[in-house]
């Protein structure tokens, strides 16, 4: 069975990939940064998103996205905005993170309730 905190994590990064994206795009008009120098950024960090994503299974994808989370508020120092953006996308990162162990975790315990009642209960199966 896949992770629910897997799951939510990785549409929280894949969120967190287009925001990124276009605070890079934002960055050409509001900074000194060229063109190229703001979109290789927007790239990258949004490039890191989808790595990220995709290492959910292990622990080092989990780790990835809370750098992920600590850059996106400090992009802030180049685009003010993304101060608020990153605050909020590191807020819904933290509460798909916890809520989904959560889940994860009521439903490791739900599937040995069930094993428990069946192996008690073998006449009522079938």
């Amino acid at each position: 069975m896949r992770s629910v905190q897997r799951s939510m994590c990785a549409g929280m990064l894949g969120l967190q990939a287009v925001t990124l994206f276009l605070a890079g795009l934002v960055m050409t008009g509001l900074t000194d940064a060229g063109f190229i120098t703001a979109v290789s950024i927007g790239l990258g960090l949004a490039a890191a998103c989808v790595v990220a994503a995709g290492l959910l299974r292990y622990r080092a994808g989990f780790w990835l996205g809370w750098l992920i989370q600590a850059v996106s508020i400090g992009l802030g120092f180049v685009v003010t905005m993304m101060f608020f953006l990153g605050v909020l996308l590191a807020a819904l990162w933290v509460g798909a993170y916890v809520l989904g162990s959560r889940l994860d975790r009521e439903r490791a315990e739900r599937a040995v309730l069930e094993e428990q009642w069946a192996a008690d209960h073998p006449a009522d199966q079938g």
